[in-house]
């Protein structure tokens, strides 16, 4: 398989396991890893930080647009303690010295799921471009770091 095949399935791999938790990104890596050589693993670690990337900056988007909604929805039905901790979560992750380093944390630890963390940047008014390249950066350094010290001991 061509390393532009290879890119394009890894990114494929990522984008559909940032959507659909069940398809483990850190799995694909770890076997590209047993299977590659530093070169093309560092190929396909981007390709798939980026598919991730890409994958939940539509959870991102999906929020930012629902948000509103979520918000009438809440107020409407007299929920006003989950519509308190809604706002409560989303003046954290507007702000850049808790939501961009809460980012950063999800995405190369894991904690707090990223799945999540998108969901509530989107809905916040946290800047799509600061969570994507934040996200990327960390997603990145996770895939390498699991990834990369297979290569080196197999290869």
């Amino acid at each position: 398989m061509t390393g532009l095949a290879e890119a394009a399935i890894a990114g494929l791999v990522g984008v559909v396991s940032a959507l659909l938790p069940i398809v483990n990104a850190e799995a694909y890596a770890l076997l590209a890893g047993i299977r590659m050589e530093p070169g093309p693993a560092v190929v396909i670690v981007v390709a798939l930080s980026a598919g991730q990337t890409l994958g939940k900056l539509v959870l991102f988007q999906v929020a930012r647009r629902g948000s509103g909604r979520l918000h009438a929805r809440l107020s409407r039905r007299g929920e006003g303690r989950a519509a308190h901790w809604k706002d409560r979560v989303c003046g954290l992750m507007t702000r850049r010295g808790t939501g961009l380093p809460t980012v950063l944390a999800s995405a190369t630890l894991g904690l707090p799921p990223l799945a999540l963390v998108s969901l509530a940047a989107g809905a916040s008014a946290q800047r799509r471009w600061e969570f994507g390249a934040v996200c990327l950066i960390g997603r990145s350094a996770r895939f390498a770091a699991i990834a990369l010290p297979v290569v080196a001991a197999v290869g």
